[in-house]
């Protein structure tokens, strides 16, 4: 019994929604948050096996590289009835983190392994909001590993692949209607971790002159299963005991859109890299919220084994600038803006995935000190204010409002 549960269990990746749109975390590499995360039309590295694994195999030296962003972020909301009702999701600090590693077999064929955190959440509503029947608190983890190797056809032609391979876990929270004598209220808390998945990543590098570069990217759709998840119920009544039996497990699916992306590079000197992008997102994938329980849950049995509700959501564009200016030899000064179309229609926002279409500004530096790059980079997500008057698919009517401040620090050592 496996299910798609992505509004539930949804967020963005590691703070709420104020990543990038529905529950994806755009933050890949240092260097290119800098840039405003483009990437797929240039050389960008070691990080080249995330951006476009065909670019890999012109890397010139070899190199490993660590580093990690410390999201903060900020969701308020205002109930429509009445303006005196509000809150403020208390989210932690999420740390999304890159590992690359790339070593050249000879000049035109490289080999390399990343491992990426591209989704997740960590929203803490609190138990005492209006919206604590839907949801209170959720923490979403995704980690991918991807062994990747990349070729280079001719002096202007590269071509790279490499096998995600993907796992997780989730833990969710949430307020149940009941109350013992002495006013407490229940609750449920859904924790499991998910099957191993698969998927790929692909992508063709063209450089016909010195001046000008082009990629095409693919990231496939991964599905990331929960099976026997535990369900845990607290502070539930005596009389209501029957209904929410020890021992329930849960099964789910959690589908991980495709992303598909063309990328441009221009270097009109050798000091300045300028770098376009745009995206789109599968997220059509994630039609519905389902879980299935293996016993009766809030009914008498046998109803009750399957709670299932619309998401239905549009696949969705993202539009990315960026550039790169060496100042010195040494030091990189980087800037970077992008939009980010929400997938989430009229009528779904919900607490989880409050969503709405985002403006990103970014800066960046990079130093080099021997064999070593130091890469830090700022970024600033401001998501448009969003209104909901609909209570569907488990939405809560009002509106939401979502920001997020992520620093970030990597380094490479080349060898």
């Amino acid at each position: 019994m496996k299910s798609k549960i992505l509004a539930l269990l949804g967020g963005a990746l590691l703070s709420g929604t104020a990543m990038a749109g529905g529950y994806q975390v755009n933050l890949a590499s240092q260097r290119q948050i800098g840039m405003g995360h483009t990437g797929t039309g240039i050389q960008t590295g070691t990080s080249s096996i995330f951006f476009n694994p065909g670019a890999m195999s012109y890397l010139r030296e070899n190199g490993v590289t660590l580093g990690a962003s410390a999201i903060n972020s900020k969701i308020a909301f205002r109930a429509l009835e009445a303006t005196t009702s509000t809150a403020e999701a208390d989210n932690d600090f999420g740390t999304p983190f890159q590992v690359y590693a790339v070593y050249g077999i000879n000049e035109k064929l490289k080999v390399g392994l990343g491992v990426y955190t591209p989704f997740g959440s960590g929203v803490r509503w609190g138990d005492e909001w209006r919206g604590r029947y839907n949801l209170n608190e959720i923490d979403l983890k995704a980690v991918f590993f991807q062994p990747t190797i990349s070729y280079q056809i001719t002096d202007k032609i590269g071509v790279g692949a490499g096998l995600v391979i993907a796992t997780g876990a989730v833990n969710l929270q949430r307020v149940l209607p009941l109350q013992n004598q002495d006013g407490t209220e229940g609750g449920i808390e859904l924790d499991g971790g998910a099957n191993t998945a698969f998927g790929f990543n692909a992508g063709i590098y063209f450089q016909p002159t010195e001046k000008f570069s082009l990629g095409l990217s693919y990231r496939s759709k991964v599905d990331l299963e929960v099976e026997d998840g535990d369900v845990n119920f607290s502070n539930i009544p005596d009389i209501a005991k029957p209904l929410f039996p020890d021992g329930t497990t849960f099964s789910a699916e959690l589908p991980m859109p495709s992303t598909i992306s063309l990328g441009i590079g221009y270097r009109p000197s050798e000091r300045l890299t300028l770098a376009a992008d745009v995206s789109r997102v599968g997220w059509s994938a994630y039609e519905k919220l389902r879980f299935d329980f293996s016993q009766a849950v809030g009914r008498p049995a046998p109803e009750g084994l399957v709670s299932e509700s619309d998401r239905n959501y549009e696949d969705a564009m993202i539009y990315r600038i960026g550039g790169e200016y060496m100042a010195t030899d040494a030091l990189a000064v980087r800037a970077g803006a992008y939009y980010d179309q929400t997938p989430v229609q009229d009528g779904y926002l919900t607490p989880e995935t409050p969503d709405a279409d985002s403006r990103g500004l970014s800066v960046g530096l990079g130093y080099t000190i021997s064999n070593f790059v130091i890469d830090a980079s700022f970024l600033y997500i401001n998501k448009k204010e969003r209104t909901d008057t609909a209570e569907l698919s488990g939405s809560t009517a009002g509106t939401f409002k979502s920001v997020a401040y992520i620093p970030g620090l990597g380094v490479t050592y080349k060898f």
